[in-house]
């Protein structure tokens, strides 16, 4: 159900961008960026007013009101108004905006969604009684005025775009990207619309969409020319994960700063706008007024088994899209779309392992080569998930059949444990290459589950792994590709750089199991591969593979939601 008013800033975000305003207001989806964080601050002075008003009067009353809310009852519309000039009787709204004015034929002009946005507080201050006849925009970055009169076209103008507004919040359809448009670049959702790649994978299928102008007046079709994918997206994320591991350290909270301590000893300080998640690993306790300040900051906390076994996350309400969901539990138990996506993530992840025996081993045989091509193929063929297990079955013997071939250390003349490798074993794993891999998955599984909440995902209900309680279904589909990628590269890596040696480690009963510092070593392992970059095989951009994850988790959004016509799964050349 959608909120009894819509604000003035809203309708500003729809004539900029319809996709952007259902984004915001329809999903609650909102993320900042540098210009949006800085507008914040610049808005530090008129935020601090008292929000009282006159009541509307002929008298010649002389006064500036701050942070003034007036709402109008016949359009549903609301507006906070930063500051209102008050002399002899007129009301005169002045609107502060972070950028700069457009340069018109006739000198400075106001952006069109700046200047709907204005009018819309004259219009709500005219319907409260007050007499005002123009509005101004101060734009803080060249520190200029700009007026507007509200003449009787722009009342109109605005009385159209808020019921053009409402009626696209009621739809419940998201509108189509903006195509080629300068105004994504600098858009803080352009990470979530990803409005190229999505126009790319349509016409990768052979479409050709139509554009409209998304305000106003021409809805003219025109036939776009071949898109090039802009990198719109940071290749990396500034933000970190945050693993703590030794055993008996406990978390507090001072301000914004998280208080690492080992018995009363203060260990480290890590600031909240530094980091991305918090894993905790095995007996490492948390304070409440620090989980309450990682939910308010949308930091999920995720806790691990001291052998690194990935039992959940706890997480803020920070995501309130739920159509995404919706779609995503109605196609779940589809077959005919299940089978085709499934198939499609298994093929991925044979080719991805065909790649990795190419790069990485000492000599790759070719009947083993030859069998994981078939196989891929094999996978996109299927019928059914029962057939699709089997065919990752005898790919997984395959691949892990060859995988010693890729590890590059010598074992002779090393401690009890080496790194042999001769098959994939588990619950407990019974040698060291094994315990790093089921930690790896761990890992992995840990971040595509993050990735799920921040994209509007259930990562419980999946296409390929069926339900079952306690595991993230999801999360396991989307890992399918990386496995190899991501998880199987960290373990060679630690192995054959030595970040992890035999003497880290132990025996653990039946199995094995890492020291603190062979969890640590690996740890830094995992963290430099998921941010080293990779080169997107479709749209061409360098990004990282953490930033990867998130891409993809978003362009399944996109098939789910019919926007694209098939999942592009990520397969490295």
């Amino acid at each position: 159900m959608l909120p009894d008013y819509l604000p003035a800033r809203m309708v500003n975000e729809y004539v900029y961008c319809p996709r952007l305003f259902y984004y915001e207001w329809v999903e609650g989806v909102f993320c900042d960026n540098a210009d949006t964080i800085e507008g914040k601050y610049q808005h530090r002075r008129v935020d601090k007013g008292s929000g009282e008003m006159p009541e509307p009067a002929g008298e010649a009353t002389d006064l500036q009101c701050r942070s003034v809310t007036l709402a109008s009852e016949r359009l549903r519309v609301i507006a906070k108004m930063d500051l209102l000039d008050v002399e002899g009787g007129v009301v005169t709204p002045v609107d502060y905006k972070h950028g700069a004015p457009r340069q018109g034929k006739e000198g400075l002009e106001l952006w069109p969604a700046d200047r709907i946005q204005l009018a819309v507080q004259g219009l709500i201050l005219r319907e409260n009684g007050y007499d005002s006849r123009e509005g101004i925009v101060y734009y803080m970055k060249t520190r200029q005025r700009v007026r507007v009169p509200f003449d009787a076209a722009l009342m109109e103008e605005v009385e159209r775009a808020v019921e053009q507004a409402w009626e696209l919040a009621r739809s419940g359809v998201i509108p189509e990207p903006l195509e080629d448009s300068p105004k994504c670049p600098g858009c803080s959702l352009v990470g979530i619309c990803l409005p190229d790649e999505t126009w790319f994978s349509r016409r990768r299928d052979g479409k050709e969409p139509l554009q409209l102008d998304l305000f106003a007046q021409e809805e003219t079709p025109r036939k776009p020319a071949a898109i090039e994918v802009r990198q719109m997206i940071t290749p990396r994320q500034d933000l970190r994960p945050l693993y703590l591991n030794t055993q008996g350290m406990r978390v507090g909270k001072s301000g914004d700063v998280l208080q690492i301590r080992e018995k009363e000893v203060l260990r480290q300080e890590v600031r909240l706008g530094e980091i991305c998640q918090v894993n905790l690993m095995g007996n490492v306790q948390i304070s409440t007024q620090a989980v309450q300040a990682l939910c308010e900051a949308g930091i999920p906390v995720c806790y691990f088994s001291q052998g690194g076994w990935f039992y959940g996350i706890t997480t803020g309400l920070n995501t309130k899209n739920v159509f995404t969901r919706r779609v995503q539990f109605r196609l779940a138990e589809q077959e005919w779309f299940a089978v085709p996506l499934a198939g499609a993530l298994v093929a991925g992840k044979i080719r991805n392992q065909r790649t990795m025996l190419q790069r990485n081993h000492i000599e790759p045989d070719a009947e083993t080569l030859a069998g994981l091509k078939r196989l891929a193929e094999a996978a996109e063929r299927a019928t059914s998930l029962e057939q699709l297990l089997g065919i990752e079955g005898s790919a997984a013997r395959l691949y892990f059949g060859a995988f010693g071939g890729m590890i590059k250390v010598e074992s002779a003349g090393e401690p009890e444990f080496s790194f042999d490798f001769e098959g994939r074993n588990r619950r407990p794993p019974r040698d060291a290459v094994n315990a790093l891999l089921s930690l790896a998955y761990s890992l992995l599984t840990k971040d595509l589950t993050v990735t799920c909440y921040a994209v509007g995902f259930d990562p419980y209900i999946g296409f390929y792994h069926q339900p079952r309680f306690g595991r993230p279904a999801l999360a396991l589909d989307l890992m399918e590709p990386f496995r190899p990628l991501i998880a199987d590269s960290a373990v060679l890596s630690a192995i054959n750089m030595r970040m992890v040696t035999p003497s880290d480690i132990v025996r653990a009963g039946p199995g094995v199991a890492l020291t603190p510092n062979g969890r640590k070593g690996f740890f830094r392992a995992y963290e430099l591969r998921m941010d080293s970059l990779v080169t997107h095989p479709l749209f061409g951009y360098r990004v990282s593979y953490r930033r990867l994850l998130e891409i993809q988790a978003r362009l399944l959004a996109r098939y789910l939601d019919g926007e694209i016509p098939e999942y592009p799964v990520f397969v490295t050349r």
